[in-house]
């Protein structure tokens, strides 16, 4: 079994809090005269849509958005509610404490990261105004690949961008959209992030029934690295086993 070369991560509920939608997300369906609650409403019915790029343009996107509510926004109203969705977004974005201390402590070891996120048009910009940007060495935003987990071609791309197999690599998150299962089909090993705060969090797709790997929190991902690494250095032949140090 090769040692993980990466370790890629789902970004919402995984490297961050759960998310708590706040009221900018009114804010927004105010400024396209579109009402609150059809707004929201329409968010959730519509993510991998959206989340998958089919509507074009952040901007065309909540114009499309608009027209299912039967609302005519300005061109001015979309580029302003465009903003203010960024904004509620970022609101909503908060990052574990242990996000930047456990992707610091994996490339000091030499470990590579990145993130596989379904997201809308707001995380790519958002992304790397975060304290975690200098320290993922790839992302891949559904938004851009234009598919949703579990899709394999999100797990390949980012196993191609880093020039790693997909054995290499480890994929972490809290198991929404099937990712777990999907990154394995991909042919990744996976691990599930169990922690106290996802309980009654996940949403869509929601992986139910997997029975792989749990981790309690999110800096035990080092601690699986190391015994990975550990256990094949256990595995090589006499010989061979005092050749490798764990980095």
């Amino acid at each position: 079994m090769p040692r993980f070369q990466a370790v890629l991560f789902d970004f919402f509920g995984t490297l961050t809090r759960p998310v708590q939608r706040g009221p900018g997300h009114r804010v927004t369906a105010q400024l396209l005269g579109c009402p609150p609650d059809i707004f929201v409403e329409l968010l959730d019915r519509t993510f991998y849509e959206r989340a998958a790029g089919r509507f074009g343009s952040a901007e065309a996107t909540l114009r499309w958005l608009c027209e299912q509510a039967g609302v005519r926004p300005t061109e001015e109203a979309l580029r302003a509610a465009a903003t203010a969705r960024l904004d509620a977004v970022r609101g909503d974005t908060r990052l574990r404490d242990e996000a930047v201390p456990t992707l610091r402590a994996l490339r000091d070891r030499g470990i590579r990261t990145g993130v596989i996120s379904d997201c809308t048009h707001e995380l790519p910009v958002l992304l790397p105004e975060l304290a975690v940007a200098p320290l993922l060495d790839v992302r891949i935003y559904s938004v851009q690949v234009g598919r949703c987990k579990p899709d394999a071609a999100l797990y390949l791309a980012a196993c191609a961008r880093l020039g790693l197999r997909p054995e290499e690599c480890l994929y972490v998150g809290d198991g929404g959209s099937q990712e777990l299962t999907g990154a394995r089909r991909a042919g990744l090993s996976a691990a599930r992030l169990a922690a106290p705060d996802l309980v009654d969090h996940l949403v869509f797709n929601v992986d139910t029934e997997w029975t792989g790997r749990a981790l309690g929190a999110l800096g035990e991902v080092v601690e699986l690295v190391e015994s990975t690494e550990v256990d094949r250095r256990q595995r090589l032949p006499a010989g061979r086993a005092a050749a490798v140090t764990v980095s």
